[in-house]
Parts: C-alpha cells; sequence; structure tokens
C-alpha cells in the first residue's frame, strides 16, 4: 500500500462529479493526492477550511470509466462482470 503523495498535483484544482455527493459541481484547490485505504484519495481544504478527502473516481482528477462514458446510464452492468457474478452465484449454490 503506498501512502506517497503524488505531487504533482498539488495546487492544481477539481470539481466533485459524483452524482449524489453534497459537492458536485464544486472545485477545490488540490492539496495532495494519495493511496489510501486501498483507494486513491483527493485530500483539500473544505469551506470551513478543515482538511477533507474524497476518492478520486468521483472527481475530476481521474479520467471517466470509458464504459460509463460511452454508457451514459443506458447500461448499469458490464458483460463480462455479468460473468463473474452468475460464476460466484453457481459456486454458492
Amino acid at each position: 500500500m503506498s501512502t506517497a503523495p503524488h505531487s504533482d498535483l498539488a495546487g492544481t484544482y477539481f470539481e466533485v462529479t459524483h452524482p449524489h455527493h453534497p459537492l458536485k459541481r464544486q472545485k477545490f484547490k488540490v492539496v495532495t493526492y494519495r493511496h489510501n485505504w486501498g483507494e486513491d484519495r483527493v485530500y483539500f481544504h473544505n469551506a470551513e477550511g478543515r482538511l477533507s478527502s474524497i476518492p478520486a473516481c468521483w472527481t475530476t482528477v481521474v479520467a471517466p470509466d470509458p464504459f460509463v462514458a460511452v454508457a451514459d446510464g443506458r447500461c448499469f452492468f458490464r458483460y463480462q462482470d455479468l460473468i463473474q457474478l452468475a460464476d460466484l452465484m453457481e459456486k454458492l449454490r
């Protein structure tokens, strides 16, 4: 597990893109970007000035998943994921 910061992003701005996050469409300055708790996280100061973090995949820091972008809400599951789910269900019988 890496907790080393990615200094190349420090000082840049990002936008929260998660559709259900209360900070959606708000922009913040990146303090640091780290791999913590098994995921990449962006650290920033919130409106109250407190250091906060958010999963990087919920921001513009990470490019959108190509499947999600192309599906545009019309397809919720990847074919391969459904095959893996079916295999798992079969094993659990």
